[in-house]
């Protein structure tokens, strides 16, 4: 299965800072070490062209050189270097090159990615670009030739991290070719949700059963009002137990049962899946990593299956 990573640019973070930056490389070494049916590559950068499909190009402008005022930069939660700018280029080519892999093979991963706080002309929370809205749009243009389709490829974004995906939400809005579900914690950031086509907020405290039923029926409306092309999931380890940001309480088995179930509605459906991991704030940071190692366990289970059944 392709995955594509961008942990070989560096982000040096205060002392203190409250973001697992390490987390990533992390997950990386245990892949390497444990899932050979993986096959990791470096993620090229996304072009300011691309970035431009889902964001202002004065946002893109300002945020490449260095120009977004003091406020600004605060509300990403990251100090500017040309080094957060590299890497978050390549967090979205990571999920661009996932997604045209997806449509070849099934199933694709981004080691990182899932930047759905970025909105068209700001960032916010530890999200400088939205890579599922770029990889999306460009996706869209890409199945058509670049000229006005009759139809738009229809995406739908599957949005599991434990926030609400207020970003992605925003830069869909209106656009009938894209629905974004989102299943998050209702009193968690961002305090100021921005509606998506579904939003499901859950109570601090919710365990395995309550929020396994109301994903099934949150899948259920998708289906019932969407007819999709393409699936980004955004499987976010921060709904855990575990998490110090979280405030639910799932179990391991309970995020086990989360993956599988999207992925087998995708399957289902023969749409491609273009996997991306979201948050984790684990109090151990290896308890965030062991939750994405398992999803990617289960992701690579749903490859092989596309594999076998490849014409």
């Amino acid at each position: 299965m392709r995955t594509f990573y961008s942990t070989s640019q560096g982000l040096a973070l205060p002392p203190g800072h409250r973001f697992p930056m390490g987390k990533y490389a992390a997950l990386r070494d245990r892949l390497s070490a444990e899932c050979p049916g993986l096959r990791l590559a470096q993620a090229p950068p996304a072009s300011d062209a691309e970035l431009a499909l889902a964001h202002a190009p004065a946002y893109v402008a300002a945020v490449v050189q260095g120009r977004l005022d003091a406020r600004a930069q605060r509300e990403i939660g990251f100090p500017w270097s040309e080094a957060m700018v590299e890497r978050s280029r390549r967090s979205v080519g990571a999920s661009i090159e996932a997604t045209r892999v997806a449509q070849h093979e099934g199933v694709a991963a981004n080691l990182a990615g899932g930047t759905h706080h970025a909105s068209a002309e700001a960032g916010s929370g530890y999200c400088v670009f939205n890579d599922i809205a770029v990889a999306a749009r460009l996706l869209q243009a890409e199945r058509t030739g670049g000229g006005q389709p009759a139809r738009l490829t229809r995406v739908a974004v599957i949005d599991l991290d434990v926030h609400q995906g207020n970003g992605t939400a925003g830069i869909f809005a209106g656009d009938a070719s894209v629905f974004t579900l989102s299943l998050h914690g209702e009193k968690n950031f961002p305090f100021r949700k921005v509606a998506g086509d579904l939003d499901v907020g859950l109570p601090d405290g919710t365990g395995d059963q309550v929020y396994l039923d109301a994903l099934d029926l949150a899948l259920v409306e998708l289906d019932s009002r969407f007819r999709p092309d393409a699936v980004f999931y955004l499987a976010g380890a921060d709904p855990h137990e575990g998490d110090r940001l979280g405030r639910l309480k799932l179990s391991y088995d309970g995020l086990l049962a989360r993956d599988r179930r999207v992925f087998d509605w995708a399957w289902t459906r023969r749409l491609p899946l273009t996997l991306c991991m979201g948050g984790g704030y684990g109090h151990d940071i290896a308890t965030t990593v062991q939750v994405q190692v398992n999803t990617f366990g289960v992701a690579l289970q749903y490859w092989q299956r596309w594999q076998n059944h490849r014409p």
